[in-house]
């Protein structure tokens, strides 16, 4: 799967199977191994490949579960269904420590709302109805299992209150400040995010339309933030750019 995960069955039926590498070097992430297992497939060699950072709020760990359930149940001939293959990539990442909600949203793609917490079954989504251009520039990592395994109470409040807010009001200007009041509540912010986010402030007012009024917010978990339009551009950073990808996770270059 281009740039989320690859099975390849040659290496299993020669013998030389078992290999795991991430981006080209020796590595591997313990939510596919657990994929695998699940599939009957805990020999098969696994490319991961991206251009994001690991470990910066980017769900890559997620991306990579999901992306080695849907190659490894069609390289293998599982026969599992789509909210099946979601549903075990989904408790491997939770098993794992490494993310809670971020295999679901990107098998649905868009912008989604996660409603009620869970896999297919039994949690729920919504979205927003919108596209847009993204900007993101990193500052580094931050462990997204340290955060995880800490005391969560704020950030439980603070994210039912951010969620309650979106679920008003589903729209790109209120999930971007819903995002950062969500950080600041839980006492997430980092010094280079919180920055990025005022220069990305004080540029949108110089603004002399306000038209891209977004602002900027925190990555989830990371040392990153992210922008809709020009933001960061605007703001004098040199960032990423990417888009919303409106179909979801998916089997590419068949």
């Amino acid at each position: 799967m281009d740039e989320v995960g690859e099975v390849d069955e040659a290496s299993v039926r020669d013998g030389s199977a078992g290999s795991h590498t991430v981006d080209g070097e020796p590595g591997t992430i313990g939510a596919v191994e657990d994929v695998l297992a699940d599939l009957g497939t805990p020999d098969a060699d696994v490319a991961v490949e991206t251009d994001l950072p690991i470990g910066a709020g980017f769900g890559v760990s997620g991306a990579a579960a999901l992306g080695a359930a849907l190659a490894a149940n069609d390289a293998f001939d599982r026969g599992r269904s789509e909210n099946e293959l979601i549903r075990i990539a989904h408790e491997a990442e939770v098993g794992r420590g490494t993310g809670l909600g971020d295999v679901v949203a990107q098998a649905r793609g868009g912008v989604p709302i996660r409603l009620e917490p869970g896999a297919p079954g039994m949690g729920a989504l919504d979205g927003i109805p919108a596209d847009a251009r993204v900007e993101y520039a990193t500052f580094g990592e931050l462990s997204t299992e340290e955060v995880l395994g800490g005391d969560t109470a704020a950030l439980s409040a603070a994210g039912e209150q951010a969620l309650d807010r979106l679920r008003a009001d589903p729209r790109l200007p209120t999930m971007m400040d819903a995002a950062r009041g969500f950080a600041r509540e839980a006492d997430l912010l980092v010094p280079e995010v919180s920055e990025a986010i005022a220069a990305v402030e004080e540029s949108e007012g110089d603004s002399p339309d306000g038209s891209d009024d977004y602002g900027a917010a925190m990555a989830m978990l990371g040392r990153t933030v992210f922008a809709l339009g020009t933001g960061l551009s605007d703001a004098g950073y040199d960032p990423e750019v990417c888009r919303v990808d409106a179909a979801g996770a998916r089997l590419v270059g068949r």
